[in-house]
């Protein structure tokens, strides 16, 4: 399972994701030539190179996957983690998705956090 950070993702949650499982595969987009691209060029990309999109924006994102699904495109799974929730639930829940799931099972999903 591959994750895209998108640029507002918590580095925090980012760190402690790799320090409790160090093979987990985290981009960040501002380490692409995606950095500073539109909502709907990085659901393009991440969908092209097979990343989950990890991010705390749960009023553009959201919009923009859904209205590339109604238009008949496919989409990376978008996972919203929401700011209010502790690091500790984040980690647990993407450490649960990257190693108790498939990347197929996200394909075409707006997911929120907590699970």
């Amino acid at each position: 399972m591959k994750f895209l950070a998108d640029e507002n993702f918590n580095g925090k949650i980012l760190r402690g994701l790799k320090r409790e499982y160090p093979e987990i595969e985290i981009i960040r987009a501002q380490d692409t030539e995606m950095y500073q691209s539109s909502d709907p060029d990085l659901l393009r990309w991440a969908t092209e190179k097979g990343y989950l999109i990890l991010t705390h924006d749960a009023k553009t994102m959201p919009h923009h996957a859904h209205e590339q699904l109604a238009n008949g495109l496919n989409v990376t799974g978008v996972i919203i983690v929401k700011d209010s929730i502790s690091f500790r639930i984040v980690i647990d829940d993407l450490l649960a998705i990257s190693q108790a799931s498939s990347f197929d099972e996200w394909q075409n999903k707006v997911t929120f956090l907590p699970l």
